[in-house]
């Protein structure tokens, strides 16, 4: 074990070494929130699939797998069809834009007050994109070192919003790159070849499992469903994603490398999948699932590789940490703090001091959350059902209006909180009211409202 914690420890220290680095890149507002908008093909590939692959994408999946076997998979893959869809269809346009955020899109289609308003959503979607990867490093901590839960969050996390806050993208992009090699190798060459070795092999994994297990639609139609309104149309709006698009020199780059990336999502889903049909052959008897992926590493893998395992996960959850973090703040510091400063716009640092307050809350609110994939549900159902039928509307009907974007994002928001508060965060229900909803109530009020004049209009 101590074999371990010193890799670990080595693996934390050169996250810091790297954010440090990060720091000297950054010199500009623009370099500390988009990287200075130049990222070539291998580093943008790294970075979009690391920040889509985080805790719960990680440990949720291999809890999934454990529980639903192969079609546990579906998790990931929403995630990755929607990077792909993200990357093909709609980065173009979005990299001619020049801007920071999601919302800054609804100000120039609809007004300033559409932005306002779509940037609380979207500061409640990214503060608990950040919790979701921050619980899952507690836990992975927490299990495979025996510490006490609020001291793994803190350790693991304050990694995380040390290297976020000194060094912005630069330092995240630096890092992802680090961490997206150190998980492919982790668990896809070391976790994954070893659990199927301690079965007996393939052969062996079918014999011990039902048949169940390798059907692709165990899980359900109806989770596959919400996976996808989750999930897939979550990418295609979330500001931790839209952020890195903004990194990438070119249409091209986004294209080809963004495409790669979310390939490589699905192909992780099937891997983390296998590892956790592995574990429900080799440890039938956990007493709580989500344990599932750092039960396995321990009970698996020997001293020193167990240590670089647990550092491929760690690297997982905290890509995706941090650009939750980062996400928050830019939305902070560029849609809502102008507002409160008479227009000002922030400065270099402004942004640090705001990442560094957005990290703090983070590990506020993971110290009081307990699960991941309800903490990720949470944070996808509020943007969804708040924001996607504004958003797809802004681009695609003329005819909308301001009025009808506020009114669908305000219940939408509403009745996705209402519905999670009624039926639980694991159920269906949430999304599709929310969703109906707010299409219903964004056809309505647009029909009843006077045509926008066409300088309102996004070019």
């Amino acid at each position: 074990m101590a074999l371990d914690i010193f890799v670990v420890l080595i693996y934390a220290a050169g996250m810091l070494l790297l954010g440090w680095y990060g720091m000297r890149k950054a010199k500009s507002h623009e370099d500390y929130l988009v990287a200075g908008r130049n990222l070539g093909p291998s580093l943008y590939m790294g970075t979009m699939a690391a920040t889509v692959l985080g805790g719960a994408s990680t440990v949720g999946t291999v809890r999934l797998g454990y529980v639903h076997g192969i079609s546990g998979f579906w998790l990931c893959a929403a995630l990755g069809l929607g990077i792909v869809a993200l990357n093909l269809f709609m980065a173009k346009p979005l990299l001619k834009l020049k801007i920071f955020t999601v919302t800054q899109v609804l100000e120039q289609r609809y007004n300033p007050m559409a932005r306002q308003a779509s940037a609380v959503i979207m500061l409640a979607y990214a503060l608990m994109i950040g919790v979701t990867s921050t619980l899952a490093i507690g836990t992975v901590l927490q299990v495979l070192f025996d510490l006490p839960f609020w001291m793994s969050v803190l350790l693991g996390g304050g990694v995380v919003v040390v290297y976020s806050t000194i060094g912005g993208m630069w330092s995240l992009t630096l890092t992802d790159i680090v961490q997206f090699i150190i998980k492919t190798v982790g668990l896809m060459f070391i976790l994954l070849p070893i659990c199927l070795y301690r079965v007996g092999g393939w052969d062996e994994l079918v014999a011990k499992l039902p048949a169940s297990s390798f059907n692709f639609a165990t899980i359900g139609y109806d989770t596959i469903i919400t996976y996808f309104l989750i999930y897939f149309f979550g990418i295609l709006i979330g500001q931790d994603i839209w952020q890195r698009v903004f990194t990438a020199r070119d249409e091209k780059v986004a294209k080809y490398a963004g495409t790669t990336a979310g390939i490589y999502c699905i192909i992780y889903g099937l891997a983390c999948a296998l590892i956790g049909m592995a574990a429900h052959v080799l440890l039938p008897d956990l007493d709580n699932a989500n344990n599932a992926f750092a039960a396995i590493v321990k009970a698996t893998l020997p001293d020193g590789i167990r240590g670089l395992v647990i550092a491929a996960a760690l690297a997982a959850m905290m890509s995706t940490a941090s650009a939750g973090l980062l996400a928050a703040s830019t939305v902070l510091t560029e849609d809502l703090l102008p507002k409160l400063r008479g227009g000002k716009q922030s400065s270099l640092a402004i942004n640090r001091l705001f990442t560094l307050l957005t990290g703090i809350a983070v590990l506020g609110i993971a110290l009081v959350v307990n699960d991941v994939i309800s903490a990720l549900t949470l944070a996808y159902n509020l943007l969804v059902g708040g924001m996607l039928v504004p958003l797809i509307g802004a681009i695609f009907w003329k005819r909308a209006t301001t009025a009808a974007a506020i009114t669908s994002m305000a219940l939408g928001f509403v009745t996705a909180l209402v519905f999670m508060f009624k039926d639980g965060l694991e159920a269906n229900t949430p999304i599709y009211y929310s969703l109906a909803v707010a299409l219903i109530s964004f056809v309505a009020v647009t029909l009843l409202s006077p045509r926008p004049a066409p300088a309102a209009k996004l070019a």
